[in-house]
């Protein structure tokens, strides 16, 4: 399948220096992480409230760890696609480049991006809920399936933001500066209606970047975009990059 950039597009993947891509779970699908609600057996039959929330935690923190364990795992297998191989090149070519993302795969940083905003924190990452030590998932294995911390005995929890919790304020922040300096911004793989987090290609649009949506189906942002390229990341992402590559190559960047 041939991609077709537009004149616009490409005049400014020739021109911009600063620029960001704004990640959902599309792109992540395309690895094989499954959804929130795929199909993951008993765990179809809970409400994503009862596995992830604090509530839920504080009910019955044995199993919301098992589902956290199973999460875990199947995650570890999984590796990055070429979308994200794709925005790694793409960094190469920029004096600022972020990705912001709502995934919780850690697939970003797996695959090299070295500024990656997580809006809805790392499933590979663990801290206790009392004192804030951070806790590698090595630390974490208890007999009791309720891990403590080794520092002070609280409550050890995964590092993701739960339902009815706010986005980390520092990832959060660093995103908006990063979208409110951005060229060009790409929104991709993401349904666009999860907020706050849905605002910031709109953002980036009033603040003056070129909006590029990727996705394989339209979303409520595709109509306020600047461009809308229909498709998977893993096939789009590696053809923007190349023609980005041929751009700086004939200014002799």
């Amino acid at each position: 399948m041939s991609v077709h950039l537009s004149d616009s597009l490409l005049a400014v993947l020739s021109r911009a220096t600063r620029a960001v891509a704004f990640t959902g779970a599309g792109i992540s699908a395309e690895s094989g992480v499954p959804t929130f609600r795929g199909a993951d057996g008993l765990w179809n039959k809970l409400k994503p409230e009862e596995l992830a929330s604090m509530d839920a935690f504080m009910k019955n923190p044995a199993l919301v760890w098992e589902w956290y364990v199973h999460r875990k795992t199947i995650m570890a297998a999984i590796v990055p696609n070429e979308g994200h191989r794709a925005l790694v090149r793409m960094e190469r070519h920029f004096a600022e480049f972020a990705v912001v993302t709502q995934n919780i795969d850690n697939l970003h940083r797996r695959a090299g991006s070295t500024r990656v905003m997580e809006l809805h924190g790392n499933i590979e990452r663990n801290y206790c809920m009392q004192c804030g030590k951070a806790c590698p998932d090595v630390a974490v294995v208890t007999d009791r399936g309720i891990p403590t911390c080794p520092a002070c005995g609280g409550r050890i929890r995964p590092d993701v933001v739960w339902f009815g919790e706010m986005l980390p304020d520092d990832e959060w922040e660093a995103a908006v500066r990063a979208t409110e300096r951005a060229e060009i911004f790409f929104s991709i793989g993401t349904s666009g209606v999860v907020y706050p987090a849905a605002s910031l290609p709109l953002m980036a649009r009033q603040a003056g970047a070129y909006v590029v949506e990727i996705n394989p189906d339209p979303t409520p942002l595709t109509p306020r975009a600047d461009e809308f390229l229909r498709g998977p990341a893993g096939m789009l992402l590696p053809a923007i990059c190349e023609e980005l590559e041929q751009c700086r190559q004939k200014r002799g960047r």
